[in-house]
């Protein structure tokens, strides 16, 4: 329970504004990519999936395996997959998901595949200092598996998309050394201060939480807007919203910025925290569970965030 970890750190007030009872955290000695194989083993377990019938593999995610090969393809194999399938590795944060999707969307009606099978999965907090309060109190552990089966003269699927990207905000989300263009050194660890007094590192996750906080509330109600006009509807068309889980605050800011009623507007951050490209995913599923997904719903999803970047579609359930 994060109110025993942060017991004298962090105020009830904000603890209620970021709407963060609980989250998970994945054990570091394993690659992030264990999550996503469990992920796909239980979703081929509880709907008696014939993984030699799936042609595709998407793996979206900021950690991977190896620099080289591709996770894709390592997940290829330990899930047993046939060789006949194209796989492919997204490196994208918190709009992963929904970017996803629309690369299923296009191979499915472009190459004739039949099924893709799409894993996201997140393992951040291990790159959160453990002094980063800011962040730790937000942000969890998770994966997701999902599967997007073609379907000839359905009413179901997957609408049309909406993107965008403004590189100018890469360095307001990010881990700045690590990578290919500034390995981790002594100094890389040296610890810094943000106003607030939370303490982090160049080789340390770091988000600019105002800055973040502007542009979502900037591109996200134009996002909702853009995304239904391209769809051909209007928010009361709309069954149920199903935004990036980012914290509580700042998604109950968009919505009344985009004046969405309450009652459609979906939360599920509570017991899970930010779990970055998995959080629309594991929303889903418990909005289907929960009844608030049938068959028949429209579901408006957009992912928002890493790059700076953001992207929205409409689901027909």
């Amino acid at each position: 329970m994060l109110g025993k970890e942060f017991r004298n750190k962090i105020s009830t007030t904000v603890f209620k504004k970021v709407g963060v009872n609980e989250r998970h955290i994945f054990e570091p000695v394993q690659p992030a990519s264990a999550m996503a194989l469990q992920a796909a083993e239980n979703l081929f377990a509880e709907h008696d999936i014939n993984r030699n019938e799936i042609d595709a593999l998407i793996y979206c995610s900021v950690h991977h395996d190896y620099v080289t090969p591709s996770t894709s393809c390592v997940l290829q194999h330990k899930l047993g997959l046939n060789e006949n399938i194209a796989t492919y590795d997204l490196t994208f944060g918190c709009s992963g998901y929904v970017y996803s999707l629309s690369l299923a969307k296009s191979i499915i009606q472009s190459l004739g595949f039949k099924k893709v099978l799409l894993l996201t999965s997140s393992a951040l907090t291990k790159y959160i200092h453990p002094k980063d309060h800011a962040s730790r109190i937000i942000f969890g552990d998770g994966a997701s598996a999902t599967l997007i089966v073609a379907e000839e003269n359905s009413e179901k699927g997957i609408g049309s998309f909406v993107f965008g990207t403004d590189g100018s905000g890469f360095e307001k989300i990010i881990i700045r050394h690590g990578a290919d263009f500034q390995k981790v050194t002594p100094q890389s660890l040296e610890e810094k201060a943000d106003e607030f007094g939370n303490i982090y590192s160049d080789a340390n996750y770091f988000m600019d939480g105002q800055a973040v906080l502007t542009f979502t509330m900037k591109k996200v109600p134009l996002l909702i807007e853009d995304t239904l006009s391209k769809n051909n509807l209007t928010k009361n068309d709309i069954d149920l919203f199903v935004l990036h889980q980012a914290n509580d605050f700042m998604n109950e800011q968009v919505r009344k910025l985009a004046a969405i009623e309450k009652e459609k507007f979906y939360s599920h951050i509570e017991n899970y925290g930010n779990t970055v490209q998995a959080t629309i995913p594991i929303a889903l599923k418990a909005a289907i569970a929960e009844g608030k997904i049938k068959s028949g719903s429209k579901v408006f999803v957009a992912g928002f965030g890493v790059g700076l970047s953001w992207c929205a579609t409409v689901i027909n359930f």
